[in-house]
């Protein structure tokens, strides 16, 4: 295997998601059309999108020694992911239920399982020039992560919580949605903010100040549920690639696009070479 150039630090998780008519308001019983057990996990989908984009990737997880993570594991190993940092642990693996509309609209509950068990060491990320790392992990693994990292670090801030500042400093790179930074006051403490935004695009700041914008192309969306992991792994490939702010956003969000118009989480995830085509049309 290739030196490993991007350690994701993250979750696994199994995604039990449910194809409704559409999505129930509170306290509402809808009946499903369709169930589907999908890998998944912000994690290692994040994992598996910068793979697909042609780099080679760690992933430092924590699974249950249950059947799940057998199931949420199969695309990683099967498409060459390093999982030689996994943690196997007593706790099941993580588990989400999601919920999604024919227009691609969804929620997502998850249960974190093994992933709230997840600690970092300097082993796990040595080497890597970056390390990438999501908030569905315990706040210790992601603050041990920054400190380990020895290149590039990038967050993606996500699901919304308070970040420690000693993490933001230490942050090249933030990717939240428009929800998340309205929810997150202090992320221009990191060196870069990427505030996507669905259909509408994406801006990046850099010291609050927007230096780049994008759109992606139109498509026709059926499931989004990692349309944000696809931008973040084509951005991280933009990074280690120098490419300016402009074309790696453009791509990111291309990326996350083309997620959008395919059902499921890591199943749904493009290649460098389906971005390039979507943005010569």
């Amino acid at each position: 295997m290739k030196p490993v150039r991007v350690t994701v630090v993250g979750s696994v998780n199994l995604d039990l998601v449910a194809a409704l008519p559409r999505l129930p308001g509170p306290g509402e019983t809808l009946t499903a059309t369709s169930l589907t057990r999908i890998p998944g996990g912000k994690g290692a989908n994040q994992a598996l999108a910068a793979h697909r984009l042609g780099l080679s990737v760690r992933l430092v997880a924590a699974v249950g020694a249950d059947p799940e993570a057998n199931t949420a594991l199969e695309l990683l190993r099967r498409e060459g992911v390093a999982l030689d940092r996994l943690q196997s642990v007593p706790e099941p693996t993580g588990l989400a239920l999601v919920a999604v509309d024919p227009t691609g609209e969804t929620t997502i509950v998850v249960v974190p399982g093994a992933n709230a068990t997840l600690r970092v060491e300097a082993q796990d990320v040595a080497g890597a020039e970056v390390v990438l790392t999501v908030l569905e992990v315990p706040e210790q693994a992601v603050v041990e992560a920054a400190h380990f990292a020895t290149g590039l670090f990038v967050l993606n801030a996500s699901p919304a919580r308070p970040v420690p500042d000693v993490v933001l400093r230490r942050a090249d790179l933030v990717v939240v949605n428009r929800a998340e930074y309205a929810a997150l006051p202090n992320l221009h403490e990191a060196r870069a903010v990427a505030v996507t935004d669905g259909a509408r695009g994406a801006v990046l700041l850099r010291d609050g100040v927007q230096v780049a914008t994008a759109v992606p192309p139109p498509v026709s969306a059926v499931d989004g549920t990692a349309a944000g992991d696809a931008f973040i792994g084509a951005a991280v490939a933009g990074l280690l690639r120098m490419l300016p702010d402009a074309e790696w956003l453009a791509r990111a969000c291309a990326a996350g696009a083309l997620a959008a118009t395919r059902p499921g989480a890591q199943l749904s995830l493009p290649t460098a070479a389906e971005i390039d085509e979507v943005l010569t049309r």
